[in-house]
């Protein structure tokens, strides 16, 4: 078999089978579920069929003595590894394929569909995982504990990551000290949503915000506007990022890792209907301005919606 970034990042992988049960190597199911993913491939008949139809191409650099695995051993191999060994060895393979230097990071939660067991009391499958915009790839999964949730599961994934120079956003699950801390001494940072579920802190930003969010300051105060439109439809995104912290900080010390407090303004015109709704961010970076602010938010809802 010819050696591949995968094979040599994999071989750490503990084999769950019985010696005597190796009919196929385990990098080889591997390399074939991935390849199938990646190619659109959903379940464990899909994998094989794709390997069976791409048998030829596999061969150039993969042994297969016993020809290309069953559906039922992808399934009985995958579904016997253990996920926190195999997410760090995929997690590490793809940070050699992409690159994340003054990335944007989007991390968020999905439910997985049909996964919820009503008649067992099973709960659904929830998972947080991490998109690269730059790159437009998934760098990783973690599954949520069934008795934890993506609090718990976040700085996990975290440790899996490169995130020197990256930006990580969050939405307000994720909005917590302990998560921005550790971005930022992962020499990360970070642009979180902040809601009602931070109490007085998201008020004092709110009310400050709205108090300036129209009038014209002359410092640490950067204001961004974009309007687009469409099919009768118009969409102004005005967004306020004010540098000018310390009162904010002094009131909540626990969070001496934001620099900067921003809300975006979202005005929709549909024909004579017009909305408008606010919603409010802060983050460790010191020398952004309000539009790379627009454009990180916008970023991360376009990404956790690929995701």
């Amino acid at each position: 078999m010819e050696n591949t970034t995968l094979s040599k990042l994999f071989e750490v992988l503990k084999d769950p089978r019985l010696e005597r049960a190796k009919r196929h190597s385990l990098i080889n199911i591997i390399t074939i579920a991935i390849c199938a993913v990646i190619c659109g491939a959903d379940n464990f008949v899909s994998m094989a069929s794709f390997g069976r139809a791409k048998k030829e191409w596999f061969q150039t650099f993969l042994d297969l003595p016993n020809g290309v695995p069953s559906h039922d051993t992808f399934n009985d191999v995958i579904n016997r590894l253990d996920q926190n060994s195999f997410a760090l060895c995929f997690t590490t393979w793809i940070k050699k394929l992409a690159t994340q230097s003054e990335d944007v990071i989007a991390i968020g939660g999905k439910v997985l569909r049909r996964t919820f067991n009503e008649s067992s009391g099973a709960r659904a499958i929830w998972l947080v995982n991490t998109w690269s915009v730059a790159n437009n790839m998934c760098f990783g999964q973690i599954q949520v504990d069934e008795k934890s949730n993506e609090i718990t599961a976040i700085p996990k994934l975290l440790e899996l990551l490169d995130t020197k120079s990256a930006t990580i956003t969050i939405d307000a699950m994720g909005c917590q000290t302990k998560i921005a801390a550790k971005i930022v001494d992962l020499d990360g940072d970070f642009v979180l949503a902040l809601k009602g579920n931070q109490g007085e802190f998201h008020e004092d930003v709110k009310l400050y915000l709205d108090s300036n969010i129209n009038k014209s300051r002359p410092n640490k105060f950067y204001f961004a506007e974009e309007i687009h439109g469409d099919h009768g439809r118009i969409e102004t995104r005005k967004s306020c990022l004010c540098t000018d912290v310390d009162w904010l900080i002094e009131r909540h010390p626990k969070w001496g890792t934001v620099k900067g407090i921003a809300v975006i303004e979202f005005e929709r015109l549909i024909g004579k209907k017009r909305s408008i709704e606010r919603r409010y961010y802060i983050t460790s970076h010191l020398t952004k301005d309000a539009k790379f602010i627009n454009e990180t938010v916008r970023s991360h809802w376009g990404s956790i919606l690929a995701a």
